[in-house]
């Protein structure tokens, strides 16, 4: 790719560890010049174990920052400021994920910012907003997932709400935000208006609700789990136990579930009631289960695909590990590599975008303060 899309793009950002982080990783890996300003200490992240990368640098880090260069500065000092300001000249956004009343004593919200760039573009991604009686309160992804109500969505019926294994309001609020910064950067390069674009983890994690959101809304419908991951009201859209493991079934549509009553040799199934559309088959998901176990289990996983492939969407339940060392995720490309001075090869997540059938290449996030010369003309 010799010309990536956001190529000429500067970005300030003031973050640390995830939903900030990962929204800027994507404008870095797209072409902005994407420059992480950091206290002298550096963003809590570098520090996250168990596997460091040196002094101020881990993998937990590089996973949030690739791409970006590393400045240091004390934006309560007066040099600070100075240089910070002289920055902003220069950009065409500045990020930031601190608490909501943060980026307004500090200085870095558009009110602060227009006069020394008219068509800057602030965003500000915080826990509970700028303007919210929360505004003080710090907040993490897990918090959200729990208050939102997605906890209480997830996991088997009778065990403890569980979170999603990953970050992924942290990652969901990033790329929100992203969404916004983009929209209101191309306004600014056609009016020369910049302005302030505001998220927080808090309203990114209720709309998440999505479906189960607007049925409760409108129909009062509070939706409970249900046993094997199953989707709230079509079925079989769940797991299912196989002779070495666990396989995933989606019969999204009618035609599907004739599909797998066939390849299964179960087409008894289909004169079957309780099983005849996929609302009965939902009410009546407990018996479709029983039904359906004792055939799953006489074959393995892999035979099951082998069966199931191209007919319905089916896949294997992996582990991590079965997941990244998996021949698909190898072929498709998502498995990438960068130069990283401690390591020699630091293997990464790829893009999961392409661009005229490219991902776009990669680089380690610099090390704290590698690029203050450059940027900032002074020696670190």
């Amino acid at each position: 790719m010799n010309a990536k899309p956001l190529q000429g793009i500067r970005v300030l950002t003031l973050e640390q560890f995830g939903a900030g982080p990962y929204g800027t990783m994507f404008l870095a890996e797209l072409g902005a010049e994407v420059i992480k300003i950091e206290a002298p200490e550096g963003d809590p992240s570098r520090q996250v174990g168990p596997y460091k990368l040196g002094k101020d640098d881990s993998e937990y880090f590089q996973a949030w920052n690739l791409g970006k260069k590393s400045v240091t500065l004390d934006l309560k000092s007066a040099d600070g400021r100075k240089k910070f300001d002289a920055l902003v000249k220069g950009a065409d956004c500045v990020v930031n994920n601190m608490r909501g009343t943060q980026p307004a004593k500090l200085g870095i919200d558009y009110a602060s910012l227009k006069h020394l760039k008219p068509s800057i573009v602030c965003l500000h991604i915080s826990a509970y907003g700028r303007d919210s009686e929360r505004k003080d309160w710090p907040g993490y992804d897990f918090l959200m997932q729990a208050e939102a109500g997605l906890m209480e969505l997830t996991g088997e019926p009778d065990g403890p709400p569980t979170r999603v294994g990953v970050s992924l309001i942290d990652s969901m609020s990033g790329l929100t935000g992203i969404v916004g910064l983009l929209s209101c950067l191309l306004r600014a390069r056609t009016t020369g208006q910049g302005c302030d674009v505001d998220t927080c983890l808090y309203d990114v994690a209720m709309h998440q609700l999505t479906y189960p959101g607007l049925w409760y809304l409108n129909e009062g419908d509070v939706s409970s789990r249900v046993p094997r991951s199953a989707h709230l009201s079509l079925a079989p859209v769940q797991t299912f136990p196989t002779k070495d493991g666990w396989i995933f079934i989606m019969c999204m549509t009618q035609k599907f579930w004739l599909s797998l009553c066939q390849a299964m040799g179960r087409t008894d199934l289909l004169n079957d009631p309780r099983f005849a559309d996929p609302n009965t088959r939902a009410t009546n998901r407990a018996a479709m289960t029983e039904a359906l176990d004792p055939t799953f289990r006489t074959h393995t996983t892999a035979e099951w695909l082998s069966k199931l492939n191209g007919l319905l969407p089916a896949a294997p339940v992996h582990r991590l590990d079965q997941a990244l060392d998996s021949s698909f995720a190898r072929a498709a490309g998502m498995v990438s590599a960068v130069p990283h001075p401690a390591k020699g090869e630091l293997r990464v997540l790829a893009n999961p975008l392409r661009i005229d059938g490219q991902r776009p290449s990669q680089a380690a996030c610099s090390l704290l303060g590698a690029d203050n010369e450059s940027v900032l003309g002074q020696r670190t």
